[in-house]
């Protein structure tokens, strides 16, 4: 089994900074990690490789310091690691992400089973996933918590809703994302870092996917960014202290005036 796996390198949350000419995230001086969903999906990747025998592929699209994440990947378990790095592809929305994924993908040997993160912390949108799927005509389940079953030709999972979970029979090939509450992603080993630090991640340009430049990049992206601020403090702010009930007496008295308006 050939299990395709993509990553993607963001900046840490507690560190963003946005370009305010380009309206994009500045990743200069900025600490990047593996976005966290993206870890539970390598994990349960991996697991699935250990029980039923197989290859795992990592594929992310980023800058050449991307490469990191996927020795990253390849030290939990991944056995390869490919990235599509080209300044023709910086400034991707979700739409030309996913044109460029799935371009690099179908230059992979074919992949039985696709797994994303739900989605990505820098943008929130949970669109690549299902835009990849649909791009390679892919069956796919969005927010798996679970997987209960992999044979040859089928995977049985089960789908995270809001009032409890749907049990879908996907045929294989197929794409899934999943939540967190899917696995505990490992951590490394001793040997898994020896066998990142001299793996050879393999580098494709934007030609070497045969992508189409009017669909790659700012130029393929047809959502624009505008604008981007800070929102200003609107209306008072008040701190009540103390107990929960002496809280509570104080936030009853603070709005009794308004009450009697």
């Amino acid at each position: 089994m050939h299990i395709i796996v993509c990553v993607k390198q963001v900046p840490d949350a507690k560190d963003v900074r946005m370009d305010p000419r380009t309206n994009t995230l500045s990743r200069e001086g900025v600490e990047s990690i593996m976005n966290p969903y993206d870890r539970h999906a390598l994990e349960e990747a991996v697991a699935i490789k250990e029980k039923k025998g197989g290859t795992v592929t990592v594929l992310s699209m980023g800058p050449p310091q991307a490469e990191a994440v996927l020795r990253e990947s390849i030290a939990c378990g991944a056995d390869a690691g490919v990235l599509v790095s080209d300044r023709a592809v910086a400034g991707a929305d979700t739409w030309a992400t996913s044109y460029a994924l799935a371009q690099a993908i179908r230059t992979l040997p074919p992949a039985d089973l696709v797994i994303c993160g739900k989605q990505a912390i820098d943008g929130d949108t949970a669109q690549v996933g299902p835009g990849l799927a649909c791009r390679l005509s892919l069956p796919y389940a969005t927010c798996v918590q679970k997987t209960r079953k992999v044979d040859e030709h089928h995977i049985e999972v089960e789908r995270m809703m809001d009032d409890g979970f749907d049990v879908l029979r996907l045929p294989l090939p197929a794409l899934m994302t999943v939540v967190k509450d899917i696995n505990e992603p490992r951590v490394a080993s001793l040997k898994g870092k020896m066998q990142a630090k001299k793996a050879v991640c393999t580098v494709l340009s934007a030609k070497d996917i045969n992508a189409d430049p009017k669909c790659i990049g700012l130029a393929g992206s047809p959502t624009k960014v505008v604008r981007v601020f800070s929102p200003e403090a609107r209306g008072e702010r008040r701190m009540f202290c103390g107990t929960v009930q002496e809280q509570v007496s104080q936030l009853v008295e603070s709005l009794r005036p308004l009450l009697n308006r």
